[in-house]
């Protein structure tokens, strides 16, 4: 890597939708600029995940109203926190931390009646209940949330339903049946078994499959297709970036493996074709978002899948490597968080140099890194009230920014929070 002067975009002002000035740019990261050393990231990391604990937990712990149990911007990702904190040092109070957490996520989340996926609803909870349990050898425990997960799955009847959920319940990654099969495929994989049935999660994939086929009835090109909220969009949040990143971790027949396959090409043909990046939805010209929500970032982590799954068709290797290359060129966002912000656009490279093995992705997820060690605290915003909470949550906040300094110890291990298994 030449310079972190290449945080700057060519692009002019105007047309970067919430990237940093270039020259607030070039103040925050001069040229001279050491990356930093992977002892110094584990430390950040450490004293970053207490302040997340300190403000989100041990602050209010006592107060049993207005609790947010959700992954994404509530409590529970201060314990998903935790969790990462104790795959890195082994701490067992970061353990028993997590543990406590989800007891309080599990009451609110009852008192809530929320969806059932990962990061937006009770799925996560119970998931990640059962997960600490098994660390910490409670099979009681394990089989308490085990059993919460499921029951809330039967209570949705997620096999059966009609284009956009029939019974309430859509398809995408945050509020939808993606956001059920990624909880479930978050348990199997830290529980080293397949404790859930296997015929039940597939009946669950089967139906996304069948919804996204009558989602895509008018569009002869695009095999898949789903709305949420009458819109059809493209990325891993809400859209078809996020719903096959988790068709992908399962076993597909030749048909299905096919029309997977056909959808992410569709949407490599949607990209601008100045800039390589990804509208937020169909028919969207505004070529303004880039990060895991919309655009380059959130594609780019599910075609480096897309490689791995289908590693004879080179197509999505270089489109992973493409959309890289938009997250580079595009620099800084003004977002601290997952979500929208430098946190995420991150993982982009992580996810890179995982495929790939070349160092420039590391040194540029480091790069992005080493300026959230300088500037982080900088980008969050009001930290009175519920603002604190949002600050320090794991997709808008501070608390991802903890998980990535801790995946930069062992890059090769590194895993997108909620999004990568």
């Amino acid at each position: 890597m030449s310079s972190v002067l290449q945080f700057a975009s060519s692009q002019p002002q105007e047309e970067r939708e919430g990237a940093v000035p270039e020259t607030e740019h070039l103040d925050l990261i001069p040229p001279n600029r050491i990356l930093l050393p992977p002892h110094t990231f584990l430390a950040a990391a450490v004293s970053l995940k207490n302040q997340v604990v300190e403000v989100t937990w041990k602050r209010r712990r006592n107060v049993d109203v207005g609790v947010d149990p959700t992954a994404y911007t509530g409590l529970l990702g201060t314990a998903l926190t935790c969790l990462r904190s104790y795959e890195a040092t082994g701490d067992q109070q970061d353990l028993l931390l997590c543990s406590d957490i989800v007891d309080a996520c599990t009451l609110a989340a009852r008192a809530s009646h929320r969806q059932l996926t990962f990061l937006c609803g009770r799925g996560g909870v119970h998931a990640l209940g059962a997960v600490v349990s098994h660390y910490m050898g409670d099979s009681q425990r394990l089989d308490f949330f085990l059993n919460l997960f499921l029951q809330a799955a039967q209570e949705k009847a997620l096999p059966v339903g009609p284009e956009e959920g029939g019974l309430g319940m859509s398809y995408d990654l945050l509020y939808g049946r993606a956001g059920f099969l990624w909880a479930a495929l978050f348990m199997n994989n830290h529980l080293g078994e397949q404790r859930l049935p296997h015929g039940f999660l597939m009946s669950v994939v089967d139906a996304v499959l069948a919804g996204g086929r009558a989602g895509a009835s008018d569009n002869l090109d695009c095999p898949l297709m789903y709305r949420w909220h009458g819109t059809r969009y493209y990325g891993a949040a809400n859209g078809l970036a996020g719903i096959l990143q988790v068709l992908l971790h399962f076993p597909l027949s030749k048909e299905d493996a096919d029309d997977v396959k056909g959808t992410l090409k569709y949407l490599m043909s949607k990209r601008f074709p100045h800039s390589g990046n990804y509208p937020s939805s169909e028919g969207n010209l505004r070529d303004k978002l880039v990060q895991w929500s919309h655009g380059a970032t959130g594609m780019g982590i599910t075609l480096c899948k897309a490689s791995q799954v289908f590693h004879e068709d080179r197509e999505f290797r270089d489109a992973a490597i493409e959309a890289g290359e938009v997250v580079w060129k595009n620099g800084l966002v003004k977002e601290v968080g997952l979500a929208d912000g430098v946190t995420g656009n991150a993982y982009a490279f992580l996810s890179l140099y995982r495929l790939t093995g070349e160092s420039v992705y590391e040194e540029r997820a480091r790069a992005f890194a080493t300026f959230l060690y300088h500037n982080a605290s900088k980008l969050v915003g009001p930290r009175n009230h519920v603002g604190a909470d949002r600050s320090y949550s794991l997709f808008h906040g501070l608390a991802g920014t903890a998980c990535l300094w801790f995946d930069l110890v062992e890059p090769e291990k590194s895993r997108f929070p909620g999004y990568e298994l």
